[in-house]
């Protein structure tokens, strides 16, 4: 598909109640180049893995991000190499 691009999103809010939320995740989950949204604990409120074919792919999608919602801090992590990669678990 020529998605080559992946990055990872730590994003960080000052909001935390379903106002806010409810807007934000329907504005994510309408991205179709997010393919994994988490809530996590810690000092990092919510992590997005995205796939896009280049940077300027990336740029509009972070842009989409954005616009869903305020968010106090957003930031990005360009995957320079998948390691590995699976969805099997074993023993």
């Amino acid at each position: 598909m020529g998605l080559d691009l992946t990055t990872f999103v730590p994003e960080k809010t000052s909001e935390h109640n379903e106002k806010w939320f409810k807007p934000f995740s329907r504005g994510v989950a309408n991205i179709p180049e997010v393919l994994e949204f988490h809530r996590l604990s810690g000092n990092i409120d919510y992590l997005l893995k995205v796939i896009a074919k280049n940077i300027a792919g990336y740029d509009r999608v972070d842009k989409q991000i954005i616009n869903a919602a305020h968010l106090y801090d957003v930031s990005s992590a360009v995957s320079m190499e998948r390691i590995k990669f699976t969805t099997a678990l074993t023993r």
